[in-house]
C-alpha cells in the first residue's frame, strides 16, 4: 500500500451509461473512500461532497464508481483519497483517462435535466471532474465564421423547439439584445441561426451571450458545447475574428463552455 505522503495517481474510465469508474493503486482499501469535493463558489459557504466507497479489484487496485444518479451539482469537483473519516484527505494526481465513449455524446438525445460529467487533468496535474446540470441544453455543433455573418448549428436536449422559438443574443451587463428566428429541423431538436456581425457592433457591448427560447415565455436555454470529452474549450476552440461595422466580431467559448460573441476594436 502506498504511504500517506506518496503521490497517488488515479485513473478513470467513462462508460456509455454515464458511469465513471476510478482506479487507485491500493490493494487493500480498508475503510478508505474516494472523495469528490466541489470547488468553493461565491455565496456557497459549504462546498458539496460525494464519498464513494473503494473496493479491492483483486489486481492490486481499488475501484470507486460514480453512478449516473444522483447527478453532480454543476461546477468543478476535485478528487481526494480519504483513508479515515477523521483524517485529512489526500488530493489525487491524474493518471490516464479513458473518455472515448464521450467523444460522440452529442449524438444521443438527453432528457431533462441534462447532466454531464467530464473527468480531466487539471493544470496542476490533479484529477478533477467538470459537471454540468441544467433543465435543458442547446449543444453547439459547427460554428462557421463568414465574411459578414457567423452561422451556428445546434441541437436541443431536454426540450424541443416550438413554432415561435427564437434565438436571443443579450449584451452582458447590458439591456441590449438581438433576436433571431432559427431554422428548425423537422424533429424540433436541431436548428441553425446566423448572426450578422454588423448587428453586434456600434453599441457599448463587448460580450454577447447566446440563448435559445424554445417557445414564447419559456426559460432561456444557454447555447454551448459540453456533450463530449473536452472539459475546457475556451483556449482549445479558437475562432477567427471577422470585421463588422468598423469593429471585429468573434465567436468564442466561455470558461463554462458556453457560446458567446466578443466585439473588439481593430488594431
Amino acid at each position: 500500500m502506498a504511504t500517506v505522503n506518496a503521490v497517488i495517481r488515479a485513473t478513470c474510465v467513462a462508460d456509455a451509461d454515464g458511469r465513471l469508474t476510478f482506479a487507485l493503486p491500493l490493494a487493500a482499501p480498508d475503510s478508505a473512500h474516494l472523495l469528490l469535493r466541489a470547488r468553493p463558489r461565491k455565496g456557497v459557504p459549504d462546498p458539496a461532497v460525494r464519498r464513494l466507497p473503494l473496493e479491492a479489484s483483486g489486481d492490486g487496485r481499488s475501484l470507486a464508481v460514480l453512478e449516473p444518479l444522483p447527478p453532480l451539482e454543476e461546477g468543478r469537483w476535485d478528487a481526494f483519497l480519504e483513508r479515515e473519516p477523521d483524517a485529512g484527505p489526500q488530493q489525487l494526481t491524474s493518471g490516464p483517462l479513458d473518455l472515448r465513449v464521450l467523444v460522440d455524446g452529442a449524438r444521443v438525445d438527453r432528457p431533462s435535466p441534462v447532466a454531464v460529467r467530464v473527468p480531466y487533468r487539471a493544470m496542476d496535474g490533479f484529477l478533477a471532474v467538470r459537471a454540468w446540470l441544467r433543465p435543458a441544453h442547446a449543444e453547439a455543433g459547427p460554428v462557421e465564421v463568414g465574411d459578414t455573418a457567423t452561422t451556428v448549428t445546434a441541437r436541443l436536449h431536454g426540450t424541443a423547439l416550438g413554432e415561435d422559438a427564437v434565438v436571443r443574443l443579450r449584451g452582458r451587463r447590458s439591456r441590449e439584445e438581438r433576436v433571431l428566428s432559427p431554422s428548425a429541423d423537422a424533429d424540433g431538436r436541431g436548428f441553425r441561426f446566423s448572426v450578422g456581425h454588423a448587428d453586434l457592433t456600434g453599441v457599448d457591448v463587448r460580450y454577447w451571450d447566446v440563448h435559445v427560447l424554445p417557445t414564447a415565455g419559456a426559460a432561456p436555454v444557454r447555447v454551448g458545447r459540453v456533450l463530449d470529452d473536452v472539459a475546457d474549450r475556451k483556449h482549445s476552440f479558437v475562432y477567427a475574428a471577422a470585421p463588422g461595422g468598423g469593429q471585429l466580431v468573434r465567436p468564442y467559448y466561455t470558461v463554462d463552455n458556453d457560446l458567446s460573441f466578443e466585439v473588439t476594436d481593430p488594431g
